[in-house]
C-alpha cells in the first residue's frame, strides 16, 4: 500500500496515524511526500522516533528513517509487547511531544501478545501539543472504556526548549475493545484542573488558578483546581490544564513576558467555547479515537466541536487500511459514527 504523505493535514499525525495501524494490521506500507507542505518538510526528530520506536515494537523493516526523508516503506513483521525506552532526542536534541509517541504506541500495543512498559523522554508540556495530563485526563480514561489497561506516571517533567521529561506508560492488552457512545456534557459539568509552575515563584501559578477559578465562577461553573508549585523539571515553565474527565482537556503554557492572568484565561476559553458546542468530546479526543474505534468489535457514535482537517484526515487514512463504516456529518458540531468490519475481514489483526 503506498500513501501520499501530503493528503490533507499532511502532517505528523498522519505519520502516525498510518504506521500504528500498520503495526496493528501488520500491513506494508510506504508513504511519500511527508510533510512536504511544511516549512522544514520531511520526518523531524519527534517523527523519527515515532518511525524507529513502531518499527522496534513490530520488528519492521524499514527504509526511509532519516532526518529529513520524504518517503518512508515500512514493513511490520511481529507485533511483541515487553519493555521498551524511546527519547524523542536520541538523534538531535528535541523537546518533541512525547504525548504524540504514545498515542501512536498504544494503539497497536493494545493489541498486543503481552503487558508493556514503556519509558518515553521528550517534552511533556510543549506547544503544539496535548501535554500528558491530557493523557491521563482524557485519553486513557476513555480507552480503559473501551476496555484497555492503560496507565501514565510522570516522572519528570519536560518544557520546550529543554526537554528532557520522562513518563511511564504501561498497557495491559484488550481481547476486544468495546464501543463508546457519550452524550453531551451536563449543564453543570465537573471540571478539574491543575496551575504549574516550574523553577518560578509560586505566587505565579496561584495567579493563574485564582484567574481560573474567577472566570469558571462567573459562568457559573464550578471546577477544583490544584496546585503545582515545583514540578520537577530541568527548565522552567508554567502550565493551566482544566478538563472534563475522559471527554475534554484544554491547556496553555506560559512564557516570558506573559502574564498569568493571560495564560489562564486561554485555557478557559478554550473550555467555554467547547461547552458552547454541546459537543460530546473536544476535537482532538475525536481524531485520536478513530483508529481505536475503527479495530473495535462494535459500532461507536460521538460528537465534536468542529469537522477539522485533523479528523478528516485520520478518517481517511483509518478508510485506506481497513472496510470500515466511517461516517463524517455536520459542521458545527461535528458527528462521527464509525462501524467497524468484522475481524476476519482485517488482515494480521489479532482480536
Amino acid at each position: 500500500m503506498t500513501l501520499d504523505g501530503s493528503h490533507g493535514e499532511g502532517g505528523g499525525q498522519l505519520v502516525r496515524a498510518a504506521l500504528a495501524l500498520a503495526v496493528t494490521l501488520r500491513r506494508e506500507v510506504t508513504l511519500t511526500s511527508m510533510r512536504a507542505r511544511r516549512p522544514k518538510p520531511g520526518l523531524r526528530p519527534q517523527h523519527l522516533t515515532v518511525v524507529r520506536a513502531l518499527a522496534a515494537i513490530s520488528e519492521a523493516e524499514v527504509r526511509g528513517d532519516a532526518l529529513g526523508s520524504t518517503e518512508l516503506a515500512f514493513a511490520p513483521r511481529a507485533l511483541r509487547g515487553g519493555e521498551h525506552r524511546f527519547d524523542v532526542g536520541a538523534e538531535r536534541p528535541s523537546a518533541g511531544a512525547v504525548s504524540l509517541l504514545a498515542e501512536a504506541l498504544v494503539l497497536p500495543l493494545a493489541l498486543a501478545d503481552a503487558p508493556s512498559r514503556l519509558t518515553l523522554v521528550g517534552g511533556t508540556h510543549v506547544p503544539w501539543s496535548p501535554p500528558v495530563h491530557y493523557l491521563t485526563a482524557v485519553v486513557f480514561p476513555v480507552l480503559r472504556e473501551l476496555g484497555l489497561g492503560v496507565s501514565l506516571d510522570l516522572r519528570r517533567w519536560g518544557w520546550y526548549p529543554a526537554g528532557g521529561g520522562e513518563i511511564e506508560v504501561r498497557v495491559v492488552p484488550a481481547r476486544q475493545l468495546g464501543r463508546f457512545v457519550p452524550g453531551a456534557p451536563p449543564a453543570r459539568p465537573r471540571i478539574t484542573g491543575l496551575s504549574a509552575v516550574s523553577r518560578l515563584p509560586r505566587s505565579i501559578a496561584e495567579r493563574q488558578r485564582r484567574r481560573v477559578e474567577e472566570r469558571l465562577a462567573a459562568a457559573g461553573l464550578d471546577a477544583t483546581i490544584a496546585l503545582e508549585e515545583d514540578a520537577h523539571a530541568l527548565g522552567p515553565g508554567t502550565l493551566v490544564f482544566l478538563a472534563l474527565e475522559g471527554r475534554a482537556g484544554f491547556s496553555a503554557l506560559g512564557r516570558r513576558g506573559r502574564p498569568a492572568e493571560r495564560v489562564a484565561d486561554e485555557a478557559v476559553d478554550q473550555l467555554l467555547a467547547y461547552l458552547a458546542s454541546g459537543a460530546a468530546v473536544d476535537d482532538h479526543l475525536a481524531d485520536q479515537l478513530l483508529p481505536f474505534l475503527a479495530v473495535a468489535r462494535a459500532a461507536s457514535a460521538f460528537t465534536c466541536p468542529t469537522r477539522s482537517r485533523h479528523l478528516e484526515t485520520v478518517a481517511w487514512v483509518v478508510r485506506q487500511f481497513l472496510p470500515v463504516g466511517l461516517e463524517l456529518s455536520g459542521e458545527r458540531p461535528a458527528r462521527v459514527a464509525v462501524t467497524p468490519e468484522p475481524p476476519a475481514s482485517r488482515e494480521g489483526v489479532v482480536p
